[in-house]
């Protein structure tokens, strides 16, 4: 069993190192990370410069690029073989509801979903690391019963942990996304040169939070496993835009 390990928080990050102890006493795992933090990074591939990869002391694997360039490249030529299991984290924070579409974290394992690989993406709820063993320890559970019983078709699932001991934890609760408010307004500063700045505001806070969201087993202690899909399309919409805009030419 080969696992590809990603992240977003940079080859460095604690969550990774953590992460990695905890999956490679099972299974065979290569890391390939980003050289610095990409929180927020999304699904972003870049096409402006070439991409170098560097080898660490600890033999992790790490480039200049984004956690989707990191899988990427991996599965495209980097390896030589092709990996039965993508994971990415540990994060340093909550990817619920909304930020799965934001999220590094997220991305990285996507990436390995769209090349047909199942995946799994790890967040630890609240940033600081506290508990981070918990986190881990759920992973590899989860991730042993993914080996135990692969899905015919690929899955891209999503894992958030609360920052508590694993005696503590309520379980784990297989959910939906939950949903946030706008984000928080912009922070306005001035810079050394007197220039006007901006950073983007934290994330909101959750507004669809019912019994069933990801959101909502967090509030109750529990883990939260969702699957994802990629597939945009507003199909209940169709029919509607079709006849608003469809035009026929002649043939």
């Amino acid at each position: 069993m080969r696992i590809l390990l990603a992240n977003d928080d940079g080859y460095l990050a604690p969550g990774l190192a953590a992460l990695y102890e905890g999956l490679r006493t099972h299974w065979d795992v290569t890391v390939i990370a980003p050289e610095q933090n990409a929180s927020a990074a999304s699904n972003a591939l870049t096409l402006s410069r070439p991409l170098s990869v560097y080898t660490a002391s600890n033999g992790f694997r790490y480039v200049n690029g984004t956690p989707s360039d990191c899988v990427h490249i991996a599965l495209t030529g980097l390896l030589d073989f092709r990996p039965d299991l993508v994971v990415s984290g540990v994060n340093n924070g909550a990817n619920l509801g909304d930020d799965t579409i934001y999220s590094g974290t997220v991305a990285a394992a996507t990436e390995g979903y769209l090349f047909g690989i199942p995946a799994l993406a790890i967040s630890l709820v609240e940033k600081g690391w506290m508990h981070l063993d918990t986190a881990v320890a759920v992973a590899v559970e989860v991730v042993g019963k993914l080996v135990a019983d692969m899905p015919r078709q690929a899955q891209l699932l999503n894992l958030n942990v609360p920052n508590r001991p694993m005696s503590a934890l309520g379980g784990l609760r297989v959910t939906r996304l939950g949903k946030r408010h706008p984000s928080q307004p912009v922070v306005v500063q001035k810079n050394p040169y007197g220039d006007t700045i901006y950073w983007i505001g934290g994330a909101g806070a959750a507004l669809d939070q019912q019994a069933g969201t990801d959101f909502d087993a967090i509030a109750q202690g529990c883990a939260s496993l969702t699957p994802l899909q990629l597939d945009l399309t507003h199909h209940a919409q169709i029919a509607s835009c079709a006849a608003r805009f469809e035009t026929r030419g002649s043939v």
